[in-house]
């Protein structure tokens, strides 16, 4: 079946309904005859073609089993420009199918396109009078978002685990005092009600990237997730995560890379900044970095802050503690408020140098 059209709109169709597994571009101005007689070469082989005949480009699409397909045998055609495989299994993530950089809103405060967003506080609820303090001096400084672990996913089960359901509800008073929406990790599937109810962005932690059962249930529902890197996961393990959350109706993801652990011990994690023109590459979703638990160190957070915004980062996550030495977790990866103040100032020029504003 030929279909005549100037751009890529009928390919996307037959992507989005299909299960593409090859591209074959021919050379301009191929006739009918010799599309045909490809045709029905590649149909013989036991795939499904679905050609698509554009003014300036003439693409067969191939959909079925295409591991027996040596590529060189089509591109020896004289009339084929090259073959493409599409290898990525994530189609809602897939910026294939959606060429625009997503931009997704949470009470008027949106995370893509120009803008960048910063989401800041403290790695755990402590207090009352601490989250406040901390709520009230990020968002002077520029946050458009608080960030507070309510739930703590620790390493050690002797570690402070987090004040739970209190903090959540301290999360909330902050909230009613600054306007600004709240970011914490959920740990269970059992909790996502509570959580739809009560939070403006829910969290998966990296420990919690390939919880499925989790990731299927928060699909279920209409709020934004924040979806963390996974400590030893690849760009496509991440996309793929985010897909099982789309695939279920919910399409508001933003992606975070948060370092990953490899044989480097100095620093907490190492940061993968090519992660992030890579994402954008292959996915439309926002990506934002978390310098603090990249680097474990709060005088790395700065630096790491920086490049990230350079290299097209769609957001920060940065962890402010009005008092890191006192801090009940990962004090040594906080800043203090007047140091966020500062990172903030130099942010908004390395920003407007690429184009952005924060």
């Amino acid at each position: 079946m030929l279909y005549k059209e100037n751009s890529l709109r009928v390919l996307f169709f037959i992507l989005k309904r299909g299960q593409l597994k090859m591209v074959v571009i021919l050379k301009p101005k191929t006739s009918t005859e010799e599309i045909n007689k490809l045709t029905r070469d590649l149909e013989s082989k036991g795939v499904t073609v679905n050609p698509v005949i554009g003014t300036e480009l003439i693409i067969l699409g191939l959909v079925g089993d295409t591991s027996k397909l040596d590529p060189c045998y089509i591109e020896a055609n004289p009339y084929v420009e090259r073959v493409m495989h599409v290898q990525e299994h994530f189609k809602k993530a897939n910026r294939m199918f959606h060429p625009e950089d997503s931009i997704i809103d949470v009470n008027g405060n949106t995370i893509g396109g120009r803008k960048i967003s910063v989401i800041a506080g403290p790695c755990s609820v402590e207090t009352e009078e601490q989250i406040i303090t901390v709520a009230k001096d990020v968002k002077k400084y520029g946050a458009s978002f608080l960030r507070g672990g309510a739930f703590k996913p620790r390493t050690s089960p002797y570690s402070f685990q987090g004040l739970k359901y209190d903090g959540l509800e301290l999360l909330k008073i902050a909230r009613e005092q600054t306007g600004l929406p709240i970011v914490t990790e959920i740990m269970s599937p059992y909790d996502i009600e509570v959580f739809n109810e009560n939070v403006d962005v829910i969290q998966v932690g990296a420990r919690n990237m390939q919880n499925f059962d989790l990731l299927k249930e928060l699909g279920k529902t209409n709020k934004t997730i924040l979806l963390k890197r996974g400590l030893s996961a690849t760009i496509e393990e991440l996309l793929m995560s985010a897909e099982y959350i789309m695939a279920g109706g919910n399409e508001n993801v933003i992606l975070c890379e948060r370092g990953i652990r490899t044989f480097e011990t100095y620093t907490r994690n190492t940061l993968d900044l090519s992660a992030i023109p890579a994402i954008k590459k292959l996915s439309h979703l926002p990506v934002i970095v978390d310098p603090s638990h990249a680097a474990g160190k709060w005088w790395m957070v700065e630096p790491l802050a920086k490049a990230a915004v350079a290299v097209g980062a769609d957001g920060l996550i940065i962890e402010v503690h009005n008092d890191p030495q006192k801090a009940w977790c990962d004090g040594q990866q906080s800043i203090k408020p007047e140091l966020f103040s500062n990172i903030m100032d130099d942010l908004r020029i390395i920003a407007e140098a690429v184009g952005r504003e924060i």
